[in-house]
């Protein structure tokens, strides 16, 4: 019960203030432990307004991809020991709409990967101007297909 608790804890803090960093009105997610056919069960909703929703009906899924981001980096923090300090994503942020909220991940992202001493290498299409995503990253690589052809850029 204890442990139950302090996961609770850990997992919707984590993820509530990554909601917070990316959403003007952000959801908070709420953790519930339920026992579900003789087993300890996790619910996940997202609370507004005292309102609960399920996270994949919330904001077109721009909510989701941010929660399941910080999901991924509240579970690595709780291994003992650490795996590798890197994290490899492909496009964690495809549903999140808006250049403003996409900037706000990009600095989301750095913070964390500083504070946390992760490198995190992320595959992205281009939703902000080139510009952000160069200020933000330490390293960007353009890769681009022509006639079958895979060529790579650093930018």
């Amino acid at each position: 019960m204890e442990t139950q608790k302090q996961l609770q804890f850990h997992i919707s803090d984590i993820t509530s203030l990554a909601l917070i960093a990316v959403f003007p009105e952000p959801y908070e997610l709420k953790v519930d432990f339920v026992q579900r056919r003789n087993k300890t069960e996790c619910d996940l909703l997202f609370v507004r307004d005292d309102m609960e929703i399920d996270p994949l009906e919330a904001s077109g899924g721009g909510a989701s991809d941010v929660a399941a981001f910080a999901l991924r980096i509240a579970s690595w923090s709780m291994q003992k020991p650490h795996t590798l300090d890197t994290i490899l994503m492909d496009e964690p942020f495809k549903h999140l709409k808006g250049a403003v909220a996409n900037k706000h991940v990009l600095d989301m992202i750095n913070e964390i990967s500083r504070k946390m001493k992760i490198q995190i290498i992320m595959v992205s299409d281009e939703r902000i101007p080139r510009e952000d995503i160069i200020e933000a990253a330490d390293r960007v690589f353009e890769v681009s297909i022509k006639d079958g052809v895979s060529k790579v850029k650093q930018s």
